[in-house]
């Protein structure tokens, strides 16, 4: 496919997520087994935060809401880190250029995993930016967010909130 054609999907697909209310719904599903690239060239496999929450935030660069998203999400993990949740940022542009210069402007602490080729997206079912899955401490995806609007980190705090009370596997 040509890449503006693909251009025009994406920008189109981040505005229908921007005219509908970011949704957050309850899941049961286990987290897929997989390791994520970070950006410091090391790997980390989902699996060994077992015991731990984490936020896995998929974002892009062209995602209008991700410019949003991304420095709530950062700031909510600031907050949260100390009690034990983990928030790993995904982006999945194709350019590692273009996620480079998003970051650039973004001052952030949270982990960034590089996911240029789409392999966790694919694996999380991913179908828009940003998503979030919040998995708990025994790898369980609970909530899933597809979509960010200012009302949606209260969904968050209130989700890692309740997850952080809950006993250790």
């Amino acid at each position: 496919m040509n890449r503006r054609f693909i251009t025009s999907v994406r920008v189109a697909a981040t505005a229908a997520l921007c005219a509908i209310a970011a949704t957050g719904y309850s899941a049961t599903r286990s987290a897929p087994p997989i390791a994520l690239r970070l950006d410091d060239g090391s790997t980390a496999a989902l699996a060994s935060y077992q015991g731990r929450v984490v936020l896995v935030d998929f974002w892009a660069s062209w995602c209008v809401p991700c410019k949003t998203s991304f420095p709530a999400l950062d700031a909510l993990y600031k907050q949260y880190r100390d009690r034990g949740l983990v928030v790993i940022a995904v982006n999945v542009d194709e350019r590692p250029s273009d996620a480079q210069a998003f970051l650039d402007a973004r001052p952030h602490t949270m982990p960034i995993a590089l996911d240029h080729k789409g392999e966790a997206a694919k694996a999380f079912d991913v179908q828009g930016m940003p998503t979030s899955f919040l998995i708990d401490r025994t790898g369980r995806i609970r909530f899933v967010h597809s979509g960010y609007t200012t009302k949606t980190l209260d969904g968050y705090r209130d989700e890692v909130a309740r997850l952080l009370a809950e006993h250790q596997p």
